[in-house]
């Protein structure tokens, strides 16, 4: 802990730049950068968490909330398969006015009428379902795999440290109950995501915490298959508006560290939409060997002003400028060839940090 915490707070920004890219290249040695084309579907903003970074939520009665029906769920996800998507991110607030059946329902009739890959509910999601519901985790997981869901993303991580979750989101599941519910997901044959959100009134050393418990939970299940991190967005939060913006050092110190402790984690994502497309670009020198999502529909970091839009085309540009050949994946980082019937158009998208 001591030496890593030395490295990432006084190593030169370029000797953690080499390291890390070291790390890449023997992870990735045939230089391909992968991305996705998806959608972020926020079923609801109703949520009773609470959380200080959260410009999106409403609070329950609130006049702007909503919960989308099930039909403009699928005109969504048919919208995105007409664009090349192939996959939804379909997460929301911790709405107490929903029954665990609609969740249920809300799979299967996806499942059986806009058939696509459901990347959804959050660790703090299911820890939501499972005290709502009066339900044992590992059933709330069982039951939603059982109706359709195929993977879980790591949303809701921030900082996996109580001291720090204990400020900046009390009301919101737990540090060691996040990293128990990734568990039981992996161990019910589930690959998950994972992120750490920093700026929040963490240490340094508390970053390399949140990292190590990481790695610790990945030694024992190898269910993680991606890691994004990103910095808080402040502006229109409720309580954290007066916090500071992270500057392109910090963010690139931050991500080529995530690579140097994280080596047992295959992929790691480049989070243009919170840094920008320079930024997120420079970051495939910085251990980042996937440019995250094209996403046609981001809500949460929007809710902050902080969107950046883009193209496929773009993409493949700013990839192959950085001396790399980019490629467009499914969620389990299998590359989509032209002849696997995916929609090749090229969409102006605005994109999400964690998919």
């Amino acid at each position: 802990m001591r030496d890593l915490l030395d490295f990432y707070t006084n190593a030169p920004l370029l000797e953690l730049g080499l390291e890390a890219d070291r790390i890449r290249e023997q992870k990735h040695p045939l230089g391909v950068v992968t991305y996705i084309v998806d959608r972020n579907i926020n079923y609801t903003n109703v949520c009773v968490a609470d959380c200080g970074f959260c410009a999106f939520y409403r609070r329950p009665k609130h006049g702007e909330g909503y919960t989308l029906s099930y039909e403009q769920i699928g005109e969504k996800i048919e919208e995105t398969k007409a664009l090349g998507g192939v996959q939804i991110l379909i997460q929301g607030g911790h709405n107490p006015y929903i029954p665990f059946e609609w969740y249920l329902d809300l799979l299967r009739y996806i499942k059986m009428y806009h058939p696509i890959h459901i990347h959804g509910f959050s660790p703090s999601e299911v820890d939501f379902f499972a005290t709502r519901f009066r339900m044992d985790a590992t059933d709330v997981i069982r039951e939603l795999k059982a109706a359709g869901l195929d993977s879980i993303p790591g949303g809701g991580g921030e900082i996996l440290v109580q001291r720090v979750r204990d400020i900046a989101a009390p009301k919101k599941a737990g540090a060691d109950r996040w990293l128990e519910i990734m568990e039981l997901a992996h161990n019910a044959g589930m690959k998950t995501s994972v992120t750490m959100m920093y700026g929040i009134g963490e240490t340094l050393a508390e970053r390399i915490e949140h990292l190590q418990r990481v790695r610790e939970l990945q030694a024992r299940t190898h269910g993680f298959t991606a890691f994004i991190t990103w910095p808080l967005q402040p502006e229109n939060t409720p309580t954290m508006s007066h916090m500071p913006k992270t500057d392109a050092v910090t963010y690139l110190r931050t991500v080529a560290m995530s690579r140097i402790v994280l080596d047992n984690i295959p992929n790691l994502q480049s989070s243009w939409v919170t840094m920008g497309m320079k930024v997120g670009q420079m970051a495939l020198r910085y251990g980042c060997n996937d440019f995250g999502s094209l996403m046609i529909e981001e809500n949460v970091v929007s809710a902050a002003n902080t969107t950046h839009r883009t193209t496929t085309d773009e993409l493949d540009r700013l990839i192959v400028d950085a001396g790399f050949t980019p490629a467009r994946r499914r969620q389990d980082y299998s590359i989509i060839s032209s002849d696997d019937g995916v929609s090749m158009a090229a969409p102006v998208v605005a994109a999400t940090a964690a998919a």
